[in-house]
């Protein structure tokens, strides 16, 4: 997106991949979750003065506008995440960024082992030394280490002085304690739920896997994690009196998979009875449906983590061009900072902003 938008200048970008925007293919099932609908500074994890500035220099309508301009037209699908724009495939968007940035140099290929400055910079890579008067580093964070992510932009920052807040994957699956085990039981089923971590409430696909749990609602929620306790809610906007009538067994009582609401009442030591014959102790039992709380072993890590949550401090970073406030002419965008979206085209609307503010300010 930055080198789009640069015109008039000898640009080139360094890509440690054969192919640029391999993170962008796989994005959104390969469909590229690109915006939402619904976007502002509390979407995102990091400096909320900092995030809400960004989001006024360059909103979603400013980002659509400059997709359709560009024949790539997303379209709003709220099958995982309300609000969700999704282009028809990832394929779209790289294509039209390669169009765009015919006018660059391209080093594939190509790992950046070190920066160096002194009367401009050095940088070193694998094939040679690049030299520029200017470096902008959007290499992303640390998940996707598939895709060529690496600590590069964490050690250049460090190197120049930045203050690098504490790493941890994001927008990633959860391991489970003992107690728990019963997750693994029911891998691959999936059901709506609201979850409550902190001050945030997420409703969504939550999805039981073989390490413990993952789906969208999951995701969202593992983003405002910090260890301790998280709730979910199994039967959200219903009350739980509403089942507890007539002569069905629980496990068909309820709207729940009847192989799900089996491992359930295993897992509170509960026959499977009609509801007629539940005990006012039983039935306080089955209260944990709207309030089942859980402390998460810990997350599937970075190799399964869709983002990386914390990075450089935002207090380092000049908020109308992104660049250093600790060495001139280097500038830091996207992941690396400490600035982290939710689930749902968040994360592509703030690092194509940066993109955008950051390059018109070169020009």
């Amino acid at each position: 997106m930055f080198a789009s938008q640069i015109k008039n200048k000898k640009i080139c970008i360094i890509e440690s991949n054969s192919k640029v925007g391999e993170k962008i293919k796989v994005s959104g099932g390969a469909k590229c979750n690109i915006t939402n609908q619904f976007v502002s500074e509390k979407n995102y994890l990091g400096n909320q003065e900092f995030t809400r500035n960004i989001l006024n220099q360059f909103s979603n309508k400013d980002l659509l506008e400059f997709l359709n301009q560009n024949d790539v037209y997303p379209k709003v699908n709220p099958k995982i995440v309300k609000g969700t724009y999704f282009c028809n495939s990832s394929k779209d968007v790289i294509s039209m960024f390669e169009k765009l940035t015919t006018h660059t140099k391209k080093f594939l290929d190509t790992k950046v082992l070190d920066i160096e400055y002194k009367n401009g910079f050095k940088i070193k890579t694998n094939r040679q030394i690049i030299e520029a008067k200017k470096v902008v580093i959007a290499s992303g964070g640390l998940s996707f280490e598939s895709l060529g992510a690496s600590s590069l932009a964490f050690d250049v920052a460090s190197k120049f002085g930045h203050t690098v807040e504490k790493t941890k994957p994001a927008l990633v699956g959860f391991t489970v304690q003992k107690d728990q085990f019963w997750f693994k039981n029911l891998s691959g089923l999936s059901c709506m739920v609201e979850t409550k971590v902190g001050d945030k409430t997420f409703e969504g696909s939550f999805l039981f896997a073989h390490k413990g749990c993952s789906g969208p609602v999951i995701l969202n929620s593992s983003l405002y994690w910090q260890k301790g306790k998280m709730s979910i809610d199994f039967i959200p906007k219903k009350k739980l009196d509403n089942f507890l009538k007539g002569n069905k067994k629980i496990s068909t009582a309820f709207p729940l998979p009847k192989r799900f609401m089996t491992e359930f009442l295993n897992s509170i030591s509960l026959e499977d009875k009609p509801v007629s014959s539940l005990s006012n102790e039983e039935k306080e039992k089955l209260k944990v449906l709207k309030n089942y709380e859980f402390a998460p072993a810990g997350t599937f890590g970075f190799s399964k983590a869709e983002v990386t949550s914390g990075g450089i401090n935002t207090d380092e970073i000049n908020q109308e061009t992104f660049e250093s406030l600790k060495q001139k002419d280097l500038y830091f965008l996207g992941e690396c900072l400490d600035i982290t979206g939710e689930l749902g085209g968040y994360n592509f609307q703030l690092v194509f902003a940066q993109a955008d503010i950051c390059a018109k300010g070169l020009n």
